[in-house]
């Protein structure tokens, strides 16, 4: 079963790593030794956390003379990827990946994700897609049981700007809540996307059948791509408190 020794090769690694780590970075350390064998291709996803991990994998690459071949998911991984030296490529040469690596702004008991605070969701989720393995890192603080208890931003939705309002009123209308443009902070008007586009936050009232909701704001003319993501990630790591690792796999049906 190649899913089962990928993740036993990651447990081996768990408990000698934390030892010496402080919950910041204890995470990125565990993942990046047990991961990044030799000869694949990584999808690197976009935020904070992944910022730590883009760095101790540079040092990897470095140390041991990996080849390894790194797919962005935003600008900012890019960046962050040429910075570091590290073999840049993207889905046209590379369209299947060994493993994508991200974090989320919210997790639940089934592994649904909250993703998109920081506004790469579409192509986070294509990457993600692509990948054999989708692995998240987040702080103990994204962990719920259900979405919204402590995300409060609501759920991204990424739209073409002309339909931002009949977007908005259709996902009101039909799911209730609200769905809000987000504003940008440094620069007048809204948050501009990596692909062009505006984000909507659905502020959601109560807790949904993720899956349907999913496809069903999929399905309103406009949207591009929603911070829902469903059945994709295989494994999420939370970085405790006390610098432990707790390991969450999807529940078993």
């Amino acid at each position: 079963n190649p899913g089962k020794s990928f993740y036993s090769s990651i447990s081996r690694h768990v408990d000698e790593t934390i030892k010496s780590e402080s919950s910041g970075t204890s995470l990125t350390v565990v993942l990046l030794f047990s991961l990044q064998q030799n000869n694949q291709v990584v999808g690197v996803g976009s935020g904070s956390t992944i910022v730590y991990a883009v760095d101790r994998l540079a040092e990897r690459v470095r140390q041991e003379k990996l080849n390894i071949v790194c797919v962005p998911t935003s600008f900012q991984a890019r960046q962050l990827i040429l910075k570091h030296g590290l073999s840049l490529s993207d889905l046209d040469r590379h369209p299947e990946l060994d493993v994508a690596i991200d974090g989320a702004d919210e997790v639940d008991a089934s592994l649904t994700l909250i993703k998109g605070g920081g506004g790469c969701l579409t192509q986070e989720k294509i990457v993600a897609g692509c990948a054999k393995h989708f692995i998240v890192i987040a702080d103990y603080r994204k962990d719920s049981k259900a979405l919204g208890q402590q995300w409060k931003k609501g759920v991204p939705v990424e739209v073409i700007p002309i339909a931002y309002v009949p977007v908005s009123r259709a996902i009101a209308r039909r799911f209730g809540g609200e769905a809000v443009l987000r504003m940008a902070v440094s620069k007048a008007g809204p948050v501009v996307t990596d692909n062009s586009n505006f984000i909507l936050d659905w502020k959601f009232e109560h807790a949904q059948n993720w899956k349907e909701v999913n496809t069903a704001i999929k399905m309103i003319p406009g949207v591009v791509e929603t911070g829902l993501f469903v059945g994709m990630a295989e494994r999420v790591y939370f970085g405790m408190e006390d610098g432990s690792v707790k390991i969450r796999d999807p529940p078993v049906n």
